[in-house]
């Protein structure tokens, strides 16, 4: 018995061509890429329904029609065993000569044992079980749908080349099972968000993705430019004021599951194109959508582990418990044990801090910057638990509305899990003039070098000043909570296509 692997002493490009050779005669032969085969069966479906039936049962002639990449073949004289993969798992084929040759196709049993690994095929036959119990498909019709012309990865190693991973994602998805099961459980999760917030009597929209103002949030845009309209646009940052003139039109709760676009760097935990969702509820405040992204994340971390307490990077992360909550100040001084609440409402005592650790704001920003820059860096990153911040300074919010116990705070959360940010949510701000003097503000930081800062959205004040209820909004990060229920390290492990440099 021999296995089908590929000499280890050719390299890739002998490999190809030899693959390359072998497609030529097909070609001379017959229709190289039919398409004229359908599956009736998928491997998981057959193991879970036939598993555990025993051979007599396996007698009563159960034909099935199966397709799939074969990943294993063991070539025996006469007879052989291969194992193809489909979308749902594995299943084992038993190919005989005497079984699959026929007048039509007498060559088909020798051209089989000159098919590769990695090629995709379909076959025909009946259910049976071999000596060491493993359900097999006896192969009675045999057809080389796709002649693959690259070797998949040496099987023992799979695909471990991190950057081989991302760039060539669907490599990654044939080889590593992990790789598949996290995008799988992606699916679930943004699944579940769904049916949660239409549960909830949340409507889903859709919202443009080429604006002519960029708006929603404080980052870099991308730009473009409509040849038609001969305007610049730029690619969606945050799908926020839209939302917001939905709710403005009645649609009094709302959300969207987004793709946003920002540009920054690439990062563990960034990507210039990433997913958020992102909905607004009228008649409600930063408090309730406190309560109401707890109970969401509570219970998709539920549905998708099966536990409310997951296991994350090597530490247990537990949304049993009620999420904490604490201000910026009370925060630096419990995870910084260096800084008093005296100390952190001297500026100068906090840019000294910054200083030291080579973070320095612009000069004309207020101490509401300052003391976020050094929560940045001196407490964010120990939040393990979800955590709310709570209480943000305005100058740091330009869309959240102005708390009334306190004139420099704003009612705005941020939520940290394991060291990150996974959500930001605020009472808006639908008060149209103080949205204006905001605006205005951000233009001067904008003039003044900030590039982050925001536009004056003129229609979008024309929305408020027809009026904005009581409404509460907030975005959650769904690649970083895809990373935290799927225990993944890097965002790029739970992208897909993740953002690369050009090959070289």
């Amino acid at each position: 018995m021999t296995d089908n692997k590929e000499p280890v002493q050719k390299d890739e490009n002998s490999i190809i061509l030899e693959r390359r050779s072998k497609l030529k005669e097909i070609r001379e032969k017959r229709i190289a890429f039919p398409n004229n085969f359908q599956p009736d069966s998928y491997a998981k479906d057959l193991h879970l329904k036939h598993d555990n039936d025993d051979k007599e049962d396996l007698g009563k002639s159960i034909e099935v029609i199966v397709a799939g990449r074969m990943v294993l073949k063991r070539v025996m004289g006469k007879a052989s065993f291969a194992t193809i993969q489909d979308t749902t798992g594995r299943i084992q084929l038993y190919v005989s000569r005497d079984l699959i040759n026929s007048e039509k196709e007498p060559e088909l049993y020798a051209d089989f044992k000159r098919w590769d690994l990695g090629d995709i095929v379909g076959a025909k036959g009946k259910l049976f079980k071999t000596k060491t119990n493993e359900l097999t498909v006896e192969v009675s019709e045999f057809i080389l749908l796709t002649k693959s012309l690259r070797p998949l990865p040496e099987k023992f190693h799979g695909l471990s080349d991190q950057e081989i991973k991302y760039r060539q994602r669907y490599v990654d998805l044939i080889v590593n099972e992990d790789t598949k099961q996290t995008f799988l459980k992606r699916s679930k999760i943004i699944s579940d968000i769904r049916n949660y917030m239409q549960t909830n009597k949340f409507l889903e929209v859709e919202t443009p993705m080429l604006h002519p103002i960029p708006g929603g949030a404080t980052a870099r845009p991308f730009k473009t430019h409509h040849n038609s309209l001969d305007m610049e646009m730029f690619l969606r940052i945050a799908p926020e004021l839209y939302l917001k003139r939905l709710v403005v039109g009645g649609f009094d709760r709302v959300f969207e599951i987004n793709r946003s676009f920002r540009n920054e760097g690439l990062s563990v935990r960034h990507n210039p194109e990433f997913t958020m969702m992102e909905f607004y509820a009228a008649y409600t405040d930063y408090q309730w959508l406190m309560d109401f992204t707890e109970s969401c994340i509570r219970e998709v971390t539920q549905l998708v582990s099966g536990s409310e307490k997951i296991e994350y990077q090597g530490k247990i992360i537990d949304f049993s418990i009620p999420f904490d909550r604490l201000t910026l100040v009370e925060a630096i001084t419990k995870y910084s044990k260096e800084f008093s609440e005296k100390d952190l409402d001297d500026k100068e005592f906090i840019t000294n801090a910054l200083k030291k650790v080579g973070h320095e704001l612009p000069i004309n920003s207020g101490l509401g910057a300052y003391q976020l820059a050094l929560f940045e860096e001196v407490a964010e990153e120990h939040i393990w638990n979800p955590t709310y911040i709570i209480d943000y300074p305005i100058e740091v919010s330009p869309l959240a509305r102005t708390s009334d116990n306190n004139s420099n705070l704003t009612d705005r959360f941020e939520l940290f899990i394991a060291g990150r940010e996974i959500a930001n949510g605020f009472s808006e701000l639908n008060d149209a003039e103080d949205q204006a003097e905001r605006f205005k503000a951000q233009v001067k930081a904008k003039e003044s070098g900030d590039e982050e800062a925001m536009y004056y959205d003129a229609d979008y004040i024309r929305a408020l000043e027809y009026g904005l209820p009581p409404t509460g909004g907030c975005g959650i990060g769904i690649d970083r909570l895809v990373m935290l229920l799927t225990n993944s390290a890097s965002i790029r492990d739970v992208i897909l296509f993740p953002q690369m440099r050009s090959e070289s």
